[in-house]
Formats: C-alpha cells, sequence, structure tokens
C-alpha cells in the first residue's frame, strides 16, 4: 500500500476523532477526506474515488449500518472499517453482515487502527474479487454479495456457483456440473442439480422465475449470463 496514492473517507461526527485521524493518516503521507455523517459520506463516495473508509457506526441521522450498505452499493470493493464504542459480538455480526471489512473498538490505540488500515487494504487488493452485474463474488473468503448485504449460501451452492462463473457465458452440460461440484457418482442426479439451481435463484435473483444470471440451456445443462468485472 503507497501511502501517497491513498486516500481515505474519515466518517465521524466527533471534531476530536477526525482531527487525531487527519493528523496521523496525513503524518504518514495518506490523503484524506472527511464526513460528519452519513448523507456527507455518500455524497463524497459520489463525486470522488477514496480507496479505504474508516466509519464511525453511531452517527447521526443515516446511522452506521445504512452508511455501509449505502458505501458497498455504490463502491461493492472499497474497503470498510467500522468504528465503534460497543464490543458486542451481534454488533459486529450486523456491521460485518452490512458490508464492512473490520470492526475496531473506541477507545483504540493509533498504532493498532494503522495495523488493520494497512491489512484490510492488503486484503482488498490480493484477494481475487469477480463482480458480474449486481453480484460480487469473494473467491477467498468465500463470500457471495448482492447490491452489497451477503447472500448466505451453503457450501455446495457456493461451489457450484464458483464453478459457473468460472464458466460464466459458457453452457455447462448437467453431467459436467454434477462431476465437477459432487463428484462422478453424482453425474445422473439431474434432480439433485435442479433443486440446487434453484435454490441459488432463489437467493441471487430478483425474480427466481425469470432469471437474470442462473440461466437454463434446455435438454442440456446451465449458463452463468454476465460479463465479468475485476
Amino acid at each position: 500500500m503507497n501511502p501517497l496514492q491513498t486516500k481515505v473517507l474519515v466518517v465521524d461526527d466527533e471534531p476530536s476523532i477526525r482531527r487525531t485521524l487527519h493528523t496521523t493518516l496525513s503524518s504518514l503521507g495518506f490523503k484524506v477526506a472527511e464526513a460528519l455523517g452519513g448523507e456527507q459520506a455518500v455524497s463524497v463516495i459520489r463525486r470522488e474515488p477514496c480507496d479505504v473508509a474508516l466509519l464511525d457506526i453511531n452517527l447521526p441521522g443515516m446511522n452506521g449500518i445504512e452508511v455501509c450498505r449505502a458505501l458497498r452499493k455504490l463502491c461493492p470493493q472499497l474497503p470498510i472499517v467500522v468504528l465503534s464504542v460497543g464490543d458486542d459480538p451481534e454488533d459486529k455480526i450486523e456491521v460485518l453482515d452490512a458490508g464492512a471489512d473490520d470492526y475496531v473498538t473506541k477507545p483504540f490505540h493509533v498504532g493498532e487502527l494503522m495495523a488493520r488500515l494497512r491489512a484490510v487494504m492488503r486484503r482488498t487488493q490480493d484477494h481475487n474479487v469477480i463482480a458480474i452485474g449486481d453480484i460480487e463474488f469473494d473467491l477467498e473468503r468465500r463470500r457471495v454479495r448482492k447490491f452489497g448485504k451477503t447472500v448466505r449460501l451453503t457450501p455446495k451452492e457456493f461451489d457450484l456457483l464458483h464453478f459457473l462463473i468460472k464458466n460464466a457465458g459458457k453452457p455447462i452440460a448437467r453431467e459436467r456440473l454434477l462431476s465437477s461440484v459432487w463428484g462422478a457418482e453424482y453425474k445422473t442426479e439431474s434432480g439433485y442439480l435442479r433443486t440446487f439451481m434453484r435454490q441459488l435463484r432463489r437467493k441471487l435473483e430478483d425474480d427466481p422465475s425469470n432469471p437474470q444470471y442462473l440461466m437454463t440451456d434446455s435438454h442440456f445443462g446451465y449458463r452463468f449470463n454476465g460479463p465479468i468485472r475485476n
């Protein structure tokens, strides 16, 4: 991570926190953009590119969870580190499900926060993320998001979707899908495959009965429809 080429968006309604973060980040060579609340954060992201966001979860007006979801929808690959005074595991789960990449509790040690920031930037740069339409498919973390919101898949659902996305645009025979995802002994289990495809459509498609991504090729198999953008 090269600080001179990295812009950090600091979203916090506390002037002292913003001042501390701005001073620290600037001294390390980062560019800094500030937002006092959620609406302003969204406005900043819309008009200027940022490389990572430090987001206070306890904001007036548009709360941190809403802001996190909005930022994730606008910038699917933006690293988001949430700052919170609470340490409740349920709060952490909610924040991570909303699209955050990490969670730091206030009061924080500046050195630890900078280490977390560097780590989340490295992960975002290094891991293999594929975006197709509204879906973000994270191979390394085995995580799928739609409109920035985590989609919970079973391991086999993930493996099936992974195989289809790797071959996006290509019709894949039922027998090949079954053999590749489940094993050769399953290659005649077409009903099994139909069940999993139905579950994936229910979780990923806006209208499962009229799919946009998970297409059926009659009398042959299935394909994932959509251009890949990295």
